[in-house]
């Protein structure tokens, strides 16, 4: 018999499990994911968007700002799959690998005859059979390191799997479940999204107290609705018998051995039993969730303010107030909540300019700031945006049921940050892409690498934001808007071969159209690149055209939260430092020469 009681050893486990987390350190991805399904959809296509905001080195051991093409094969029978780790399941120090495995090579599973073609990064992305899969990872009261043998599946991988050997959202809910509660699951809780041309489902994963195996629930997202997450477990009570949703056959019973729910507590709510809320600081998750649900559903007068992190203020889906489109679908991600009480373009923390990105400090880490008992009220936390500045890439799949597999699925991917990135097309039968989004290194830099191209300019926009940003949203309009005309060009051509009976010329189309619109991409940032260091070099703005130059100088406001009034403007500095209470108007006066400073301060 135990010596100790079940609430007891809850504690104690609770304790180990609170120190490990406190001693831990690697790279996570904080992303942003949402779902749309065909119904709330203009055209019934269904689309699912990511933000991989992550630092480090992932899965394949490379830094996660690079897309991979795993292409389809056979596989012998008798073959393993191996199961790789990943250095972004622990806490968010960059470069730590952690962990116990004593190599990248956690451990294998059977192959399966057939695996299918898929495009992948930090996750799973799409395969050739427009199963799509989106990731955000999540605080779990419950976080293990990985260990060979026993604990051999993240996220990263799992989706990775499910791609390989699915091709529908329902199967790859049921694979998922079933390889945690084999294989076991480590690292940080998190969420993933896994749709198919006619349907979408959650899925949220974490660490099980009792070290083996996991816990997880799944929930189908109903057609005509969005979902969004952010760092935060969105499934609430979890229904038994319900056809919608899906769980681990030992969820009830562990969770109840371990102390970590009751039946008297009355409905399992996920949320609660798994995990303590949001990830980093108040609304660092909520306020995302909020905004893009705001944005696509404003009749519903969503407050933005919440109790706690259990609110339930928010719902686990929304139907849009207007059916949505691709551009939309692309612009979701495009938010430092302008307009909003949040608004990060405005205030002295933006500086002159509207800058609404921030330097990150102490107070933004993905460290524990809560617990059973206690909340860290931490000092300087910068409001969390959608578009974060630390962003490694973006992406908006669609899946299209009314066109083959190979041409309905369109990878809309973006490097760098989501704000002024430009999203480009991946056809999923597209068996390559072009070069430069398929290296990089963010500890070099790489003129021609997708990621350096986009990030180089968000860093000098920066400099004077709120002008730069009109350059960059008409190029990116432009182009964006050419790329969707290509794609339905490529669409009616790459369908028309395929009903032929010519699928081989199909995918050379798709692959041509892909590797070709990447590059043009990219020259095109490139020449915008250079036009910006041009133009607003040295504090100026030149026009490349004609030579003409501006010396725009600062916003009234600037000058006078700086101080400026105080500028060398007389000779008597020390007495016009003296006077307290004087404003700047913009306005200049003459005065005699030798005026006195009290006659020149009656007129200033």
């Amino acid at each position: 018999m135990d010596p100790l009681p079940v609430r007891s050893r809850f504690r104690l486990v609770t304790l180990f499990f609170t120190l490990m987390l406190f001693l831990s350190s690697a790279s996570v991805s904080a992303c942003t994911i949402f779902a749309v399904t065909p119904g709330a959809s203009e055209d019934g296509t269904m689309y699912l968007g990511h933000t991989n905001d992550g630092v480090g080195t992932d899965w394949r051991n490379i830094d996660d700002i690079s897309v991979t093409y795993i292409p389809a094969a056979d596989h012998p029978a008798g073959a393993k799959r191996a199961v790789l780790f990943d250095p972004d399941s622990g806490s968010d120090a960059a470069g730590n690998k952690g962990g116990d495995a004593s190599e990248w090579v956690l451990g294998s599973i059977d192959q399966v005859p057939h695996t299918y073609g898929y495009y992948t990064a930090s996750y799973g992305m799409m395969n050739e059979h427009q199963l799509l899969s989106a990731e955000c990872t999540d605080y779990a009261r419950i976080q293990l390191d990985a260990e060979e043998g026993r604990r051999i599946f993240y996220s990263s991988e799992l989706s990775n799997v499910a791609l390989e050997r699915c091709r529908t959202a329902r199967e790859a809910i049921e694979l998922t479940g079933a390889l945690i509660e084999t294989y076991g699951y480590y690292g940080t809780g998190e969420t993933l999204i896994f749709a198919d041309p006619e349907e979408a489902w959650v899925i949220e994963i974490c660490c099980s107290p009792t070290g083996t195996g996991g816990l997880w629930v799944a929930e189908r997202i109903p057609d005509g609705e969005v979902f969004v997450a952010g760092n935060e477990f969105r499934i609430r009570t979890v229904r038994e018998g319900d056809p919608e949703m899906l769980y681990a056959r030992n969820l009830f019973a562990v969770t109840e051995e371990y102390g970590l729910w009751s039946p008297s507590d009355g409905a399992f709510d996920w949320l609660e039993v798994t995990s303590y809320g949001e990830y980093s600081h108040p609304y660092y998750s909520l306020m995302r969730v909020w905004s893009i649900q705001n944005r696509l559903a404003p009749s519903l007068n969503l407050s933005p303010y919440v109790e706690g992190s259990y609110t339930d203020a928010l719902p686990f889906t929304i139907a849009p107030d207007r059916l949505v489109n691709l551009t939309t679908a692309l612009s979701l991600f495009r938010d430092h909540y302008e307009g909003t009480d949040f608004d990060l373009t405005g205030g002295i923390a933006a500086g002159p300019f509207g800058n609404p990105y921030r330097s990150l400090g102490p107070a933004d880490a993905h460290t524990d700031f809560q617990n059973g008992s206690f909340i860290e009220v931490r000092a300087g936390a910068n409001p969390r945006p959608v578009s974060a500045i630390f962003c490694s890439y973006s992406y908006v799949a669609e899946a299209r049921s009314d066109l083959p597999d190979p041409v309905g699925g369109v990878l809309w991917f973006g490097p760098a940050v989501a704000y002024e990135t430009v999203y480009a097309p991946i056809y999923a039968g597209s068996e390559s892409l072009s070069r430069s989004y398929t290296t990089g290194a963010r500890t070099v830099y790489d003129p021609d690498a997708a990621y350096w191209t986009f990030a180089s300019v968000t860093n000098w926009a920066m400099l004077r934001y709120d002008a730069m940003i009109e350059d960059i949203r008409s190029k990116q309009t432009e182009l964006e808007a050419g790329s969707i005309e290509r794609v339905r060009q490529t669409d009616a051509e790459a369908a028309d071969l395929i009903a032929k009976g010519d699928e081989a010329a199909a995918r050379r189309l798709l692959t041509n159209v892909t590797v070709a619109r990447g590059d043009e991409i990219i020259e095109e940032w490139q020449n915008l690149s250079g036009t910006l260091i041009v133009k607003y070099a040295n504090g100026l703005i030149t026009d490349p055209l004609t030579g003409a130059v501006d010396e725009p100088g600062y916003p009234a406001w600037w000058y006078q939260a700086a101080g400026y009034q105080y500028g060398p403007r007389v000779y008597d500095l020390e007495d016009l430092r003296a006077t307290e209470g004087l404003n700047y108007t913009g306005r200049s006066v003459w005065v005699q020469k030798n005026a006195s400073f009290e006659e020149i301060l009656e007129l200033i």
